[in-house]
């Protein structure tokens, strides 16, 4: 199953998840993105969201207006949803309105390979590579991987920091897709928020700090996630085609 949190206030760019996107408000864009790989569910904190599901055919489940994370958010919403501990969620961000497919199969597609037993394993998410400019901004996160493309650490800031000045690019660009199992996503949740999740504010981050692996795939993608209005505007010219 696929969920989508949808909270409707966004402290950098206000109810940007409503924003017009190619003649779609962006969650339903988001939403009609992935509706091809599974099952899609928002879960959203406002009535205005789920009526506007409901319009566009999708399920939507009202959540707490409390949650810290979007992951808090699709927790609640699975525990709603009664669903089987070893059903694969995936959270798709829902300003992620030009994700492509194969990106999300990916995600999935590693999920499955997790064996029952690995009780190590806590998400599956995924990276591509960016440029040094790119990887100059702070909303976009970058990525450490250890040899067996496990995530080592998530940052804002631009690492690792590159002291002989290589000119391949080794920055690797975190896109906000993860893969659970129920099981691990009520896991998950049951940490507390660390203290590095809490400076970054990268919630991926209380994974590693209480000692689980992330699992990253390598994925192609055009496809960025829009904070800010610059974003909205770069990607429209980009995806307007």
């Amino acid at each position: 199953m696929i969920i989508i949190p949808a909270r409707l206030n966004s402290s950098r760019f206000a109810n940007k998840i409503l924003v017009d996107i190619l003649g779609l408000p962006m969650v339903i864009k988001t939403a009609k993105q992935v509706s091809s790989l599974d099952k899609v569910v928002i879960a959203t904190d406002s009535q205005e969201v789920i009526d506007l599901a409901k319009e566009h055919g999708f399920d939507a489940v009202m959540t707490s207006s409390e949650h810290n994370s979007g992951t808090d958010r699709i927790n609640e919403a699975v525990n709603k949803l009664n669903l089987d501990e070893n059903e694969i969620i995936v959270n798709v961000q829902a300003d992620e309105p030009f994700i492509e497919t194969q990106v999300v199969q990916a995600v999935i597609d590693r999920v499955k390979k997790v064996k029952e037993n690995d009780e190590e394993t806590m998400i599956v998410s995924c990276h591509k590579k960016i440029s040094s400019e790119l990887a100059d901004d702070p909303n976009h996160v970058k990525v450490i991987l250890d040899e067996d493309s496990n995530a080592i650490y998530f940052s804002r800031a631009k690492v690792p920091y590159h002291r002989d000045h290589y000119e391949d690019s080794l920055y690797n660009g975190h896109l906000g897709i993860y893969g659970f199992t129920k099981k691990s996503l009520n896991k998950f949740c049951s940490l507390k928020a660390s203290k590095l999740e809490n400076i970054e504010k990268l919630e991926q981050l209380r994974a590693i700090d209480n000692g689980y692996k992330v699992a990253m795939v390598k994925v192609e993608s055009k496809s960025f996630g829009i904070d800010t209005q610059e974003d909205l505007n770069n990607a429209l010219k980009i995806f307007n085609k």
